[in-house]
């Protein structure tokens, strides 16, 4: 590896760590500005963990960025009511009891004079559903942001109808070789006179603009079609059979399904790429497919743990779509720095690696898990629920409920999330995804 390399990598690495830092300052960003406004004291508002490497207070909050880049917070007071006996600190025997009185005790640090009006658990649960909210949606709106921007001024990849290549034979797609046998036939496009360079534009007759549109009539053709192609700045008419071959299924979303075939009609060409800005329509339908693909990801993350056990500690291979730590998708920016593309190809994959890890952290921060905010949403809304039965059914007023209560199944999902993030760690480390 040269020294160029490794000062790209590094600078790769360095825009990445930047760009987690400020998506983790502006998550926090969100819960402190709602719990000001709700009158919700806060006395910090960290970006990081572990030492404190620069801090400032200002009014009643002190600022600061702490050594280890991988989260951040902020302390609100009370964040859990007192017990039933109005008691903030008592001592049990029980390891259970006593996680949920650390808790407790814990909510109410610091408590100063006048505190007792600005207190996290006494503001009223729709206020709190907003406070615990406004940090992971600060991450939607970033991603969003992001996403939109590039794909609108700098585009996606996409499939055109112009010929890139021409294939020589009929070869069935489930047999994953590109070689022609003496016994293949011709394909049609190679027997219509195709070639590469030829833009197709309409298709038997019917106007073509897109890659989609093409792809899907000539699937649904089988036997005798007109091509329409321009050429040399002329029009050209061509006249081909498409054959019947086993294809690659497509999706919903009109990508290919790995490992699925279905029967279709069949040209045979290769689609020239070219990178073109979409619409603000497209480009939010893309955002939509990538929520999609998110909350697929999110659902599907028990499955991954096999894969990605056998990725660190045998020798299985870290499949493309295996979930990714801070080290990993770090490496990938590193990795992004060294590729032999344009300086925009390289800012607009920057951005888009930025875009997908605000949107993992809004949908991993709604799970209605403690200690997550969704978990404390999940709160907010169950004691809405329960005060708002009380009332119809005219029955006391049940009170705030007590999250604290819950806290020995936030340690319990604690340390799953740290046994999968230890996991994900030694993957990114020893057998980390790559890009091409």
């Amino acid at each position: 590896m040269s020294l160029t390399t490794v000062l790209l990598t590094i600078l790769g690495i360095a825009v990445f760590v930047l760009g987690l830092l400020f998506s983790i300052a502006w998550h926090e960003l969100g819960h402190l500005s709602t719990a000001k406004l709700f009158g919700i004291r806060v006395p910090q508002y960290m970006v990081g963990f572990g030492p404190t490497i620069w801090s400032r207070k200002k009014g009643d909050t002190e600022y600061g960025i702490k050594a280890i880049p991988a989260g951040g917070y902020i302390r609100m007071i009370g964040m859990f009511p007192p017990g039933a006996d109005g008691r903030l600190e008592a001592r049990s025997t029980s390891p259970w009891r006593g996680m949920i009185e650390d808790a407790r005790s814990a909510a109410f640090e610091e408590l100063e004079p006048g505190d007792d009006k600005r207190l996290f658990y006494t503001r009223k649960p729709w206020k709190r559903v907003i406070v615990m909210f406004a940090g992971p949606f600060m991450n939607l709106v970033l991603a969003v942001a992001i996403f939109l921007g590039v794909a609108m001024t700098f585009g996606f990849q996409t499939q055109t109808t112009e010929v890139a290549g021409v294939q020589k034979c009929v070869i069935d797609q489930s047999e994953n070789r590109d070689t022609c046998k003496k016994s293949d036939p011709v394909s049609p496009a190679q027997a219509a006179g195709l070639k590469k360079g030829d833009k197709i534009v309409a298709f038997d007759g019917q106007k073509v603009d897109d890659w989609d549109t093409l792809s899907g009539r000539i699937r649904d053709t089988i036997g005798p079609a007109t091509l329409t192609v321009l050429r040399d700045g002329q029009e050209k008419t061509l006249h081909a059979v498409l054959a019947e071959n086993s294809v690659a299924k497509k999706d919903s979303r009109g990508e290919p399904v790995a490992g699925e075939f279905v029967k279709a009609g069949y040209l045979g060409f290769a689609a020239q790429q070219e990178i073109i800005p979409l619409s603000f329509g497209d480009s939010v339908v893309r955002m939509g497919d990538m929520v999609q693909n998110g909350v697929e990801s999110i659902i599907a993350l028990p499955t991954k743990i096999p894969g990605l056990w056998d990725a660190a500690f045998s020798d299985g291979e870290r499949a493309a779509d295996s979930p990714v730590g801070v080290v990993g998708a770090a490496r990938i920016g590193g990795e992004v720095m060294t590729l032999d593309v344009p300086a925009e190809n390289q800012v607009a994959m920057m951005l888009f690696l930025l875009a997908g890890f605000n949107l993992s952290l809004f949908l991993f921060n709604m799970l209605p898990l403690l200690p997550l905010d969704g978990g404390h949403i999940a709160g907010a809304l169950w004691e809405a629920l329960r005060r708002n039965v009380a009332r119809v059914f005219k029955r006391p007023d049940p009170g705030p409920f007590d999250v604290a209560k819950l806290m020995p199944v936030a340690y319990v999902v604690a340390g799953v999330f740290i046994c999968f993030t230890l996991l994900v760690l030694v993957a990114d480390i020893v057998n980390p995804v790559k890009i091409s």
